[in-house]
């Protein structure tokens, strides 16, 4: 039986929203100016149990994960901008099917002993990345590890005249994926006691 100082939560240091840090593979200069990156939600679906008095609600068997927003300061030459813009036309492809082949070739992301292959390597269109949470004295403590990420909006930039302060310009870019795991920085899954 556990005590009550077992119930406890060892450390009190709260989690704080500035202490992050994000990795994306394919476009590590949008990773770099990252300014928001948020943990997505986690639903359960519900399946009903009939009842003739008032259905009842149980567990179903199927997670539903929440997009992944990164909001990201643009740098003035566009460049991550323009990653996640080519990314996008590469997958959709809006004028030839050698956009998709381009990006599914793209020298710069295939490894080196797989450039001279005859047949395209589907899995660049996907990315994976990892969001890394800090400690209060912003080491890294945890990380959020997403697979097959690819991008399915982009923000434009609305450029103003009238404008009289100098804000910087910030693009969000909403991904899909297959599945997020949170570990340690070892890779081991957090784990957790359930009180009885």
């Amino acid at each position: 039986m556990a005590s009550a100082f077992d119930q406890q939560i060892g450390n009190r240091n709260f989690l704080s929203p500035v202490g992050f840090k994000f990795t994306l593979t394919k476009a590590p200069k949008v990773a770099f100016f990252c300014q928001q990156a948020g943990l997505p939600e986690l639903s359960l679906g519900l399946a009903n149990q009939s009842n003739y008095l008032k259905d009842i609600a149980i567990p179903g068997d199927k997670l539903e994960y929440g997009d992944l927003s990164l909001t990201f300061l643009v740098d003035e030459n566009l460049e991550n901008y323009m990653s996640i813009h080519n990314w996008l036309v590469g997958l959709g492809f809006p004028e030839s099917g050698d956009q998709f082949e381009d990006l599914v070739n793209d020298p710069q992301q295939v490894a080196r002993s797989d450039r001279n292959r005859a047949e395209p390597e589907y899995s660049q269109q996907f990315s994976d990345g990892s969001l890394i949470i800090l400690s209060s004295n912003f080491n890294p403590l945890h990380q959020v590890m997403f697979k097959d990420l690819f991008p399915y909006s982009l923000t434009g930039l609305d450029f103003d005249a009238a404008s009289g302060d100098t804000d910087y310009f910030t693009a969000t870019a909403n991904f899909k994926y297959t599945i997020y795991k949170i570990t340690d920085m070892s890779g081991n899954r957090l784990t957790t006691n359930f009180v009885n």
